[in-house]
């Protein structure tokens, strides 16, 4: 398709070059060993983590891409580039793998990937596989489904990425799209409960129950009501719980975040104390900690 990245010499599962050849013959029997010294890369861990030879989802791998995607400055540039070869592999398996890296960054790697998917660069990319103008008509139905129904789930999580709807919507157009599609539990981004039309006195169904056992003459039913009504303001302060435990914590977020923001402005480089450059690493470390906690409430809030 002429799209993606080159792949490396010897496919995507390259070895380790042979070293015992390097400085001369006298090289040692230990010398092979020396590779593994060198720093990961963004790529050699996409590598590991789409290899076609992988026989489960490698989540140590998928969460170390994520990881080192997040402390890089071009990391999310790069890691969309990997991932557009690596989605359109001939290889279902490696295309899935690859899939799946993608809706784990999409979870837990932020703004600054998600504004990187959301450009047509990568866009178009996707597009690709599943449009029969370019790769769609040998892409495994699999991969197509997959990749449709994360557009689709981008289009309701992240309404202000509006290329991505763009596209999902040009698609629907063009009839790649016949349908919406259902989207599993754990969608990278779900759509909120729905919400309950009251708080729980004013749940219908509970309320009628309630009246008819409170118009009854029998003692029985009288038990009945006052041991619903019980049940009934144990949920609502368990919910009221759960309502201050989301507060506490968007509060602890925001003041970490103001504060360090407020720092890293008035950050003058050699003027600052140890302790000082110490907080804004612990903040800095605290935020990116609480970030999948954010995503978590985001998709549970009522």
């Amino acid at each position: 398709s002429g799209s993606g990245l080159p792949e490396p010499e010897g496919g995507s599962n390259t070895e380790p070059l042979n070293w015992s050849g390097r400085g001369g013959g006298g090289a040692t029997e230990r010398e092979p060993m020396e590779p593994e010294m060198e720093a990961e890369t963004l790529e050699s861990r996409i590598n590991r983590a789409t290899n076609p030879l992988n026989k489960d989802v490698e989540w140590d791998d998928i969460n170390a891409f994520c990881d080192q995607l997040n402390k890089e400055l071009e990391g999310p540039p790069l890691a969309t580039r990997l991932l557009a070869h690596k989605i359109q592999s001939p290889q279902e398996w490696e295309a899935i793998q690859a899939l799946t890296v993608l809706e784990a960054c999409m979870k837990n790697c932020g703004k600054r990937f998600h504004d990187e998917v959301g450009k047509f660069r990568f866009l178009n990319e996707l597009i690709k596989v599943v449009s029969p103008k370019y790769l769609g008509n040998r892409t495994p139905e699999k991969v197509k489904s997959k990749i449709l129904e994360l557009m689709y789930s981008w289009t309701l999580g992240l309404p202000e990425e509006v290329k991505i709807t763009e596209a999902y919507h040009m698609l629907k157009k063009q009839g790649i799209v016949k349908c919406d599609p259902k989207l599993p539990d754990d969608a990278p981004f779900p759509l909120p409960p729905p919400r309950p039309k009251n708080a729980i006195f004013d749940d219908e169904e509970k309320s009628k129950m309630l009246a008819r056992l409170l118009k009854s003459s029998h003692p029985e039913d009288l038990r009945a009501a006052n041991k619903l009504i019980k049940e009934m303001v144990q949920e609502d302060q368990k919910r009221m719980e759960k309502i201050s435990k989301r507060v506490h914590a968007i509060e602890e977020v925001n003041n970490n975040v103001k504060l360090l923001t407020d720092m890293v402005t008035n950050y003058t480089n050699g003027e600052m104390t140890e302790s000082s450059e110490d907080l804004m690493k612990e903040l800095y470390q605290r935020c990116e900690r609480m970030r999948p906690m954010l995503f978590r409430l985001a998709s549970d809030t009522e």
